[in-house]
């Protein structure tokens, strides 16, 4: 009997776990203290983060039910768009979260550049030749990593996330002893006469910034089909957000407590270490310093690992060609993978040449994202609304229903409020990305797209016109 590849590469709860707090934890927390410095002060993180922690603690439910509702589908995040809406939008859900953990790797890696270029001149400031070909050995050293198999990666990536946890935790140690409630009421309204209007225009200018640092809850979902018991997909991904969210909420709030806030706002990233310089010293910021390499190190693995899984499965059910589907002896997505790397290959080498790198990656991640989360969130209430998979008299259902509710209105505001314009520069890759769908249904000998699908396609090509017309007169910008 032949052995089957991916039997041998399962994965426990814990592992489930580690994947799912290993995609969150990157390099978004070490930033966390300047970044909300720069927009808003104490009242308005508790709000933003109250609004954004509600809102995609019911997408991790949403995302845990439908585990359980839908054992049969893999990698959720893109077959719960195409089960629930059709090919088209299953194919727009892969490519755009694809996309999306692409550019995550692209950040991680230009933020390894820079902060080597600190204490390495050679790295400069992350342009030069030497920190391209160190990133290059990054991308290829994982990629035959990865080529070993799937189990040795996750088991990587779970002593990386125990390794991260080591600094961030000595932070918080630290940043504890040094709050100061005089200090944390002065920053407390962000420097503004106080109010609701005051309060509202933080808030919304400090929303976006949090879908960054939630990215990665999904990790569990991606990596379904590898579960060692399909009940431990949900749970991995609502114990990992939860034990995430509360890392962030702390990192920040306490960062508010210690120093004024245009002190913080000024603070170099990573503004973690800035802290722990005014607090300890320069062997503070170091210790911050080496945390990041860790931690943005085991974060480039875990979206090294989702990206090729998204685009594998994807392939293999027919939402992308069929040669993107396979795998090696050692049941990895040789194939994905191959194609995945060389798309960051190509990222890191624009981003040599290109301003403000780290920042366009990280909203173009959020971007990618927001299409597919909204579209899972509208699954689950489909599902739910119609009662599809539910038992006459369910007491579940009303619960689904009323979270998958809130997951969908939360993600509609954040593209409302924050991303409206980064969905219309979404299509400008969507819309050349098609050419794999229309390669994948003739392969099928499909008919491409239905009457409904055309006019949603439609809707693309406007839209990438729209970006594409922004971006040349300056009307839109990243």
């Amino acid at each position: 009997m032949t052995p089957d590849p991916v039997a041998d590469q399962k994965l426990s709860l814990k592992a489930l776990i580690a994947l799912v707090i290993g995609s969150m934890i990157g390099a978004g927390i070490f930033a966390l203290p300047a970044t909300f410095a720069r927009t808003t002060g104490g009242a308005g993180a508790m709000v933003a983060w109250a609004i954004s922690g509600a809102g995609m603690l019911m997408l991790a439910f949403v995302f845990q039910a439908l585990a359980q509702r839908r054992p049969d589908l893999d990698a959720g995040i893109f077959a719960y768009a195409k089960a629930g809406f059709g090919r088209y939008l299953g194919f727009i859900s892969a490519i755009g979260y694809w996309t999306g953990a692409c550019f995550a790797d692209t950040a991680c890696l230009i933020l390894i550049k820079s902060t080597l270029g600190k204490y390495f001149p050679v790295f400069g400031d992350g342009t030069t030749l030497v920190a391209i070909i160190g990133a290059s050995l990054i991308v290829w050293g994982v990629h035959f990593l990865v080529l070993r198999g799937v189990k040795s990666a996750a088991l990587l990536n779970t002593i990386a996330t125990y390794a991260k946890m080591i600094p961030i935790g000595l932070f918080l140690l630290v940043i504890v002893t040094g709050v100061r409630a005089d200090i944390f009421a002065l920053n407390f309204w962000g420097g503004e006469p106080p109010g609701l209007g005051t309060l509202a225009s933080q808030v919304r200018a400090t929303l976006m910034l949090t879908v960054f640092v939630f990215v990665g809850l999904e990790g569990a979902s991606v990596y379904s089909r590898y579960a060692k018991r399909r009940e431990d997909v949900g749970v991995a991904t609502v114990l990992g957000f939860l034990g995430v969210l509360c890392l962030l909420v702390l990192v920040t709030l306490l960062s508010f407590g210690v120093m004024l806030r245009p002190d913080l706002a000024a603070l170099a990233e990573p503004s973690m270490a800035g802290i722990m310089d005014y607090l300890l010293g320069p062997w503070g910021a170091l210790l911050v310093s080496v945390g990041l390499l860790i931690s943005v190190l085991g974060n480039y693995l875990s979206w090294c690992l989702l990206s090729a899984e998204v685009m594998h499965v994807a392939a293999q059910d027919g939402t992308l060609p069929s040669y993107l589907g396979k795998e090696n002896a050692a049941g990895a997505p040789a194939a994905a993978l191959w194609f995945s790397n060389g798309v960051i290959q190509v990222f890191l080498i624009i981003s040599w040449f290109a301003e403000e790198a780290f920042v366009m990656a990280l909203k173009m991640t959020s971007a990618m994202v927001l299409i597919p989360y909204l579209l899972v969130a509208a699954y689950g209430l489909k599902l739910a609304w119609s009662g599809e998979t539910y038992a006459a008299g369910s007491t579940s259902r009303r619960q689904d229903l009323i979270r998958s509710l809130v997951a969908s209105a939360y993600i509609s505001l954040i593209i409302i409020v924050g991303g409206a314009k980064y969905v219309v520069l979404s299509t400008l890759l969507y819309l050349p990305a098609t050419i794999l769908f229309f390669h994948a249904m003739r392969e099928q000998k499909l008919k491409v797209f239905s009457q409904r699908e055309l006019l949603l396609f439609g809707l693309v090509i406007v839209s990438a016109a729209v970006g594409a017309y922004g971006l040349s007169t300056g009307a839109i910008t990243l």
